[in-house]
């Protein structure tokens, strides 16, 4: 389906702000946060945003970044904070915030799939000064603590995923909430509800109307000084994230994260099963999981392919242990039977050919 492209007089169009309105809701409700916005390019960009917002926040010039991260959303962190004058600290444990850090940035799930207990990384980057900013799957979350409970004072997301299936990368919907004190230092745009004091003439209830708020934080307004210099927003996906977890409802979000969850555990105890395979734990995991087989990453990978299969990620250079010559897979509730059964008997090939 198709939606209308940003309104330039936006209070006329008050479906298209109602259902940002709406998405604003499920973003707070998954997120245990105060406010949101409208929606951002994607989680890298709105996970730079949130830097930045910190850094204005505390007034302080580094920002640390707690691995294992994505690598591309930590990239376009590195970008964003260039332009500000921002410094970029990669650390592997929260202890390593001080008081140069605005934030301590933590995903959850991590790069490598392990589930954070968020509530010490938390504690840690408040010890410190700093702000919490928390990097969250928003389908995990139907089976996670939320991060404000853990903690959190900002909280970004991928709404990609839970939008309808991916096409060549995009587009996405970068989710953004934040604590109600840090409402004025948000990026993008925000929608506010407000009802008529008096009925109308012709009788009946005060009309709800539906409008753009706190707009003199935007480029157009305050220019340089702006929160932000985001213009068109990816309402459409917004809209369609908004359709996918209000149909779901709580419940059927829990359901869902955990018919993933469960999937995903059953496809690597099989993985495990294979002689000289083994799957590397880092710790309590939702839906990726390592795979390290009888010989090198690039191996594996290139004989997967040879059988038709998109092999897992080759994570092999990254400098946790677990991850030497790994594989980084994937499993979803909507992973066909037949696709992992495929994937066994590949493993199994590749491992008798050893």
């Amino acid at each position: 389906f198709s939606t209308a492209y940003t309104p330039y007089q936006p209070e006329i169009s008050q479906g298209t702000l109602q259902t940002a309105f709406e998405y604003q809701s499920v973003v707070c409700e998954l997120t245990g946060m105060d406010v949101a916005n409208t929606g951002l390019y994607d989680v890298a960009s709105a996970t730079a945003e949130a830097c930045l917002l910190a850094a204005r926040a505390t007034r302080r010039t580094a920002v640390a970044l707690l691995e294992p991260i994505h690598p591309g959303a930590a990239d376009v962190v590195r970008t964003y904070a260039r332009g500000a004058g921002i410094r970029i600290d990669l650390v592997t444990s929260a202890d390593e915030t001080t008081e140069e850090h605005a934030c301590l940035v933590a995903q959850q799930p991590d790069f490598l799939g392990t589930i954070a207990d968020l509530e010490p990384l938390a504690g840690a980057a408040h010890a410190a000064g700093a702000l919490f900013v928390t990097v969250a799957d928003p389908f995990a979350l139907g089976l996670l603590r939320s991060p404000g409970d853990a903690g959190a004072d900002i909280v970004t997301g991928e709404g990609r995923d839970l939008a309808g299936a991916p096409a060549y990368g995009g587009p996405s919907v970068g989710l953004f909430a934040a604590r109600q004190q840090y409402l004025r230092q948000m990026p993008g745009r925000i929608v506010g509800r407000t009802k008529e004091l008096e009925a109308p003439p012709d009788g009946g209830e005060p009309r709800t109307g539906y409008v753009l708020t706190l707009q003199a934080r935007e480029q157009f307004i305050r220019r340089e000084r702006a929160t932000s210099n985001v213009s068109t927003a990816q309402a459409l996906i917004a809209l369609a994230f908004t359709i996918t977890v209000q149909a779901l409802g709580p419940r059927g979000l829990r359901d869902a994260a955990e018919l993933c969850y469960q999937r995903a555990h059953a496809a690597a105890a099989r993985v495990a099963a294979l002689p000289g395979y083994e799957v590397p734990e880092r710790g309590p995991w939702f839906q990726e999981f390592l795979v390290r087989g009888p010989v090198p990453a690039a191996t594996l990978s290139a004989g997967l392919t040879d059988r038709g299969i998109t092999a897992g990620l080759d994570v092999s250079d990254r400098p946790e242990p677990e991850a030497r010559e790994a594989l980084l897979f994937c499993v979803t509730e909507a992973t066909p039977d037949a696709h992992v059964d495929a994937l066994i008997e590949a493993l199994a090939e590749i491992g008798g050919e050893a």
